[in-house]
């Protein structure tokens, strides 16, 4: 295969230029190096590497982040490099070994249609504490909130088909949480991806990593949240409007305190239904599935729901607990209820209802 090597980089040193030539070593005569705004001090590995047969510097005068370095890259292949067969993306820190790179490559040549993913092994001693549970927490909401089962979600060995590099560049996303939006496209898009075991090399305890862990984590998970926000907006529509209607005919109606709870669980549900279908299908997973079926699905989980939630609340509520009609301890438990069957019900929009016609 005809594979270009890209490799963004900041204010590096010796390293990067050590993984070029180890990249060279390994048979890879085509790098694309980014100088992602490097600081003066830092520009002499750019200038070795410069000067080696088959590698290309592009420069960022300002730094921009690894997402634009990227897409950078992206955009100068797709111009210049049209007879590829794909790209691989690698760090310069040394982390990413030129044996591995290339298992990655002949792993997508024997799968054109996949994205490779070079991931480590989060198990082993040496793996510094915050990378293991940065990585252990980001799979977990991986996992849950989006359905991506990937075991190592800031990976960036990653070995690209050149048919997806037009879509790289249109992702949303110029630092570290480029990566992620990277994963979350390539789902929605029905992409499939492969993973190849590499293995774990940290320098100095990972000190030369750029990646900060507050600001880059809280874009990280800026992401994600967009998925959790939408449901628990329409869930405290609906508390709210329980709330008020139960309360309402408590003080006004001598109706039976099932019939009172039946009511206000449904014409609650009713109002905050609308509210959330249309946000999770606009904003939340952005879905390309038909209204007509996805709006069936949908209504079809929310009197699943519904009934639930009235069943298992009148059931704490009233046999269990025998709280009094209109209580705020009725209101109470019915949160707790229904958080729990948010959470499952979040799973059946992400999987089912709203799932898009490419995603597998």
């Amino acid at each position: 295969m005809k594979i270009t090597v890209i490799l963004p980089s900041l204010n590096p040193d010796e390293k990067m230029v050590n993984t070029v030539i180890g990249l060279k070593e390994h048979g890879f005569d085509d790098i694309v190096v980014v100088n992602d705004g490097s600081d003066e001090a830092h520009l002499g590995p750019f200038n070795s590497v410069a000067e080696l047969p088959g590698v290309t510097v592009l420069t960022h005068e300002v730094n921009k982040g690894k997402g634009r370095a990227m897409k950078t890259a992206f955009e100068y292949i797709m111009n210049n490099r049209s007879d590829i067969s794909g790209v691989v993306t690698v760090d310069g820190d040394g982390q990413h070994l030129p044996k591995d790179i290339r298992r990655c490559v002949e792993k997508m040549e024997e799968q054109p249609d996949k994205v490779v993913l070079g991931v480590r092994n989060f198990s082993s001693p040496d793996v510094p504490a915050r990378s293991r549970f940065g990585n252990n927490l980001t799979r977990f909401v991986f996992r849950f909130a989006c359905g991506i089962k990937v075991s190592d979600t800031q990976t960036g060995l990653r070995a690209i088909p050149f048919k997806y590099l037009k879509l790289m560049t249109m992702i949303d996303g110029e630092r570290y949480e480029y990566e992620t939006n990277q994963l979350l496209m390539i789902k929605k898009k029905g992409i499939k991806m492969e993973e190849v075991v590499i293995d774990t090399v940290y320098l100095d305890e990972n000190e030369s990593s750029h990646f900060h862990p507050i600001r880059d984590s809280l874009k990280i998970y800026g992401v994600i949240f967009k998925f959790i926000g939408s449901s628990l907006a329409s869930f405290g529509v609906d508390i709210v409007l329980f709330t008020l209607i139960n309360v309402l005919l408590s003080k006004t109606t001598d109706l039976d305190s099932k019939v009172i709870l039946a009511v206000a669980t449904a014409g609650a549900r009713v109002i905050s239904s609308m509210f959330n279908y249309t946000m999770n299908r606009k904003l939340v997973f952005e879905s390309d599935a038909p209204v007509k079926s996805s709006i069936g699905k949908y209504y079809l989980l929310c009197v699943c729901q519904m009934a639930a939630s009235y069943g298992l609340l009148y059931l704490f509520a009233v046999v269990i607990l025998d709280l009094a009609k209109g209580s705020l301890l009725q209101t109470l438990v019915k949160f707790v209820v229904d958080m729990c069957l948010f959470l499952v019900s979040f799973q059946i929009q992400q999987r089912w209802v709203f799932a898009n016609k490419n995603s597998k």
